[in-house]
């Protein structure tokens, strides 16, 4: 199989070609279709996190594809089964936040395209339990977004408790923004976009967005405030400065949700706006299993629209030069 593998941090990927792999005891073997790029695998491939990941290895947590093996002991699947490949690729399932619902902060977890071997490949092995059933009427080229993009920002809006009539603030219109905008219109909420691409903001009011904020041409903590406030603002721009003006746009009582993920990862808050204004400041990481197909029905259902370009895997290089650019609408899939 060819596959685009790290074989340095901080180094171009390489396309190589590997034996197809085998499915273990609770593994399935899946045929990818599409997998999206995320700014973790660009973080990944960099090496750029505290926590490093070790070459070689396959990025790639937006991949989705079709079950041709089962391994033994496999009950949840059969094979024709169309399943996704999250971030999530496996938790231990007894801890404490994995027996309470929220498996994405146990400590034994592995990450695909990270900790494992992920879907920047023809094939990929996952664990039978953490691969989740794609619904008919979601298209592999959608479902792959799906899997990371949509099911983040569905979280942040989830833990934010937003609540309908409040006010979101979006800043960073990308990949997690422009479905979070559509999230946040389902909850009822009146939907400020943030970004200084004005391209991307006209995308944000096709899909929603009540008002734009442009923050290259304006002071969006000025405008925001010239709306009445924001009650949520959620943090997807890959910017500490970009945190520091959500915070500051919030209203009394607002929620700070930081989502992204800076390689820089220091923002500045004042304690005594946190303490007298009563901000809650929250930390949102992707989402769990029940979360995700909770993702794939609403788009099922016609209720979200998925904004991506088609690459092909050999362009792998290429496409991360052109999503650090910032000159993608949404989001880059690989089709395969």
């Amino acid at each position: 199989m060819r596959a685009a593998v790290v074989t340095a941090l901080g180094q171009p990927l390489e396309i190589q070609e590997r034996p197809v792999p085998q499915p273990g005891i609770g593994e399935v073997l899946v045929r990818i279709e599409a997998c999206g790029l995320c700014h973790t695998d660009i973080h990944a491939a960099q090496g750029d996190w505290p926590v490093k990941p070790i070459p070689p290895f396959v990025p790639g947590h937006e991949g989705v594809g079709i079950v041709e093996k089962l391994g033994a002991q496999v009950t949840a699947h059969v094979v024709g089964d169309r399943v996704s490949i999250a971030w999530l690729g496996h938790a231990c399932g007894h801890c404490r936040y994995c027996i309470d619902g929220r498996e994405t902060l146990c400590e034994s977890q592995l990450n695909s395209g990270y900790s494992i071997d992920g879907a920047f490949a023809e094939y990929a092995l996952v664990d039978a339990d953490f691969a989740v059933r794609v619904p008919e009427g979601v298209e592999p080229f959608d479902a792959a977004p799906l899997s990371c993009a949509g099911l983040t920002a569905y979280k942040s809006i989830k833990v934010a408790h937003v609540q309908p009539g409040e006010t979101v603030a979006v800043f960073g219109i990308g990949g997690l923004g422009h479905l979070a905008v559509q999230y946040a219109r389902l909850v009822g909420a009146v939907v400020i976009a943030v970004d200084i691409d004005d391209e991307k903001l006209e995308l944000a009011t096709a899909l929603g967005a009540d008002h734009v904020v442009n923050a290259a041409t304006e002071d969006p903590v000025a405008a925001i405030a010239a709306l009445g406030g924001a009650d949520v603002a959620l943090a997807y721009a890959v910017s500490p400065s970009a945190f520091e003006q959500a915070f500051a746009s919030l209203s009394r009582g607002g929620r700070l949700v930081c989502v992204a993920l800076p390689a820089d990862g220091t923002m500045s808050i004042p304690i005594f706006d946190t303490v007298l204004k009563g901000i809650e400041i929250i930390g949102s990481i992707v989402g769990t299993r029940q979360d995700l197909t909770e993702v794939f029905a609403l788009h099922a259902r016609g209720r979200t629209r998925v904004i991506a370009e088609g690459r092909k895997l050999d362009q792998v290089n290429e496409a991360i030069a052109e999503l650090l650019t910032g000159g993608i609408a949404a989001r880059l899939v690989f089709e395969l």
